[in-house]
């Protein structure tokens, strides 16, 4: 894959694929007419060319999946110890990942190797378990062995490696796939495996069953009842529970298709145009609460996060109490996460908050329940309240709201931790105590191994606040403020390049002729990377949207679609 120079797309074989290469070919026209001028931003309609040997595209690559994993993780994580182990790890994986053939699924290795990345990025995952898991795609087509990651990159990234195949081997070694023996496999898992390994393996997990396609309907469905009995559970006994929701819902769309198109399409009939409707709402409150004069007085900031109740939990409400899924009250739901700037005012500003909520939509009296006032046994805090969002053309289900200070929430993800474990399989509260301090243990043993070592060259780069500059850094070894020939011919030799590739770069990116790059010259150079790559995901985005397009579309209908879109996107490549 280059970020710079799409490759050619293979023969189409259906009607969204002609399109689709239609649409690309628009798109290659467009990179035709520019020139690469590094004086000029990425998108700028100056025009662009591209380093064209073999080492230039190496680097395109490495420079654009660094950014893209590091502007995703916790900037706690990211210390100059964790930006060298993962700049690392992408240097000996590319290469070899470029190599590959294409996995079953039609992806290359390297992008489902960005794509596992990406996922532990977005659960704040540190860049040990990140490094591993690029790594392991690398490790499992025997290109390279872990005693080789262990001297070149680390005995921490090795381990991890070792524990990740370990884990994978589980599910195997049964023949029934009972509700005994699936509790009893989570409790395997959560009591003799790292803990970070067994996340690697549940990231894994749902980026197959985002890719089953390709599959027959008999292994869909194993797949599927695999998920549904030990994954989707182990991922909420962890404390990923957007995890596990993804992963019921891709399950249960596999295994009861009619039933999910049944409850999808109800959610669906709700909506207002293309925007989901949590989205509106979420963002309704956020003006309202923002604009508050006198809630601004009591916070520094506030937050509202959306979700919607999972198809699967759905469904099973609605089995278990024989309701209609218009009496199913926390189908849309919001959380207020308020940061008070004074501890004496907190539940002042979640009183204030719910007076906000009831002047926007109508509250349900008898479904408030303030557990400010009167604390669970637990320990746990929160206002929830129901409000009716539905206006005089259409009738909603009611949405759930809970209101709570950032400490409040902090005390309510942590008692819900030792919830969590009874759920995975662990109901010995005991055992759920001890597993929850080895997952704080191997936290805090991670961010010491990576914490920043004391020179001004690491405390540069961990000052560092713009994100491109940390990849500047990271080839500026010397660290005098510039990229010379040599540091450039360096790393495409790390990369299995030709060294020789260097000068050709360097007289491309050289915008002042001085033989090396500056930080200024470097941030253009990226931002044409950072902008290639926009193109490659909206291309994607694009084939997807038509596949569903043009599925059920007779042929005339599918040739009036490709010129309506061929015209959209001349419009939009004009617009750049």
């Amino acid at each position: 894959m280059s970020a710079i120079r799409p490759s050619p797309i293979p023969i189409p074989r259906c009607r969204s694929q002609i399109l689709y290469r239609r649409l690309h070919s628009i798109h290659l026209i467009h990179q035709r007419r520019r020139r690469w001028n590094p004086r000029c931003e990425a998108e700028d309609t100056a025009t662009a060319r591209s380093p064209e040997a073999a080492g230039g595209k190496m680097v395109v690559e490495l420079v654009g999946a660094f950014n893209e994993v590091t502007e995703r993780m916790n900037s706690v994580w990211l210390s100059t110890s964790s930006s060298r182990l993962l700049f690392k790890a992408l240097k000996l994986s590319i290469p070899i990942l470029q190599s590959l053939p294409l996995a079953s699924d039609g992806r290359s290795p390297l992008s489902k190797a960005l794509s596992l990345s990406i996922l532990l990025a977005d659960l704040q995952m540190d860049a040990e378990v990140i490094s591993a898991s690029i790594l392991s795609e690398v490790v499992e087509a025997n290109a390279i062995s872990i005693h080789e990651v262990r001297d070149q990159i680390g005995t921490g990234t090795a381990h991890l490696l070792h524990e990740i195949f370990r884990v994978k081997n589980i599910p195997f070694k049964v023949d029934v796939l009972d509700d005994e023996t699936a509790a009893s496999l989570r409790k395997f898992y959560l009591t003799y495996y790292d803990i970070r390994a067994v996340i690697m393996d549940l990231v894994s997990k749902l980026d197959e069953m985002r890719h089953l396609d390709h599959l027959p309907r008999y292994r869909q469905q194993i797949l599927a009842l695999q998920v549904l009995k030990i994954y989707s559970p182990l991922a909420h006994a962890v404390g990923a529970n957007h995890l596990s929701l993804e992963l019921e819902d891709i399950s249960f769309r596999y295994l009861f298709p009619c039933s999910y198109l049944y409850l999808d399409s109800w959610l669906r009939s709700h909506e207002n145009g293309s925007e989901p409707m949590i989205d509106v709402y979420r963002e309704q409150l956020h003006r309202s609460l923002k604009g508050d004069l006198v809630l601004a007085g009591m916070v520094d900031d506030v937050y509202v996060k959306g979700r919607y109740k999972s198809r699967y939990s759905m469904m099973k409400k609605l089995l278990r109490d024989g309701r209609k899924p218009e009496e199913v009250n926390d189908v849309l739901g919001l959380r207020v996460i308020l940061m008070p700037n004074d501890d004496e005012v907190g539940e002042k500003t979640c009183y204030r908050t719910s007076e906000i909520v009831r002047s926007i939509w109508k509250e349900i009296p008898h479904r408030t329940k303030d557990y400010i006032a009167k604390p669970k046994a637990n320990g746990y805090r929160s206002l929830h309240m129901a409000v009716d969002v539905s206006d005089k053309d259409q009738t909603r289900p009611l949405m759930e709201i809970q209101i709570r200070t950032m400490d409040m929430d902090g005390s309510a993800n942590a008692g819900t931790a030792s919830h969590s474990l009874y759920k995975g399989g662990l109901t010995d509260p005991k055992e759920a105590k001890r597993l929850k301090a080895i997952m704080m243990a191997a936290a805090d043993l991670a961010a010491i191994r990576l914490k920043d070592l004391s020179s001004n060259k690491q405390q540069s780069l961990k000052a560092t606040t713009n994100q491109r500059d940390r990849v500047f850094c990271l080839l500026d070894k010397n660290g005098d403020g510039m990229i010379s020939i040599e540091e450039l011919m360096e790393v495409m030799e790390e990369l299995g390049a030709p060294g020789e590739d260097a000068e050709e770069m360097m007289q491309l990116l050289d915008s002042n002729s001085d033989g090396s790059l500056s930080s200024d010259e470097f941030d253009t150079f990226q931002k044409q990377v950072e902008f290639m790559r926009k193109w490659e995901v909206r291309d994607n985005e694009y084939k997807s949207l038509l596949d569903e397009k043009l599925h059920d579309l007779p042929n005339q209908d599918a040739t009036g679609l490709i010129q309506l879109y061929n015209k959209e996107l001349e419009d939009r490549l004009s617009s750049h």
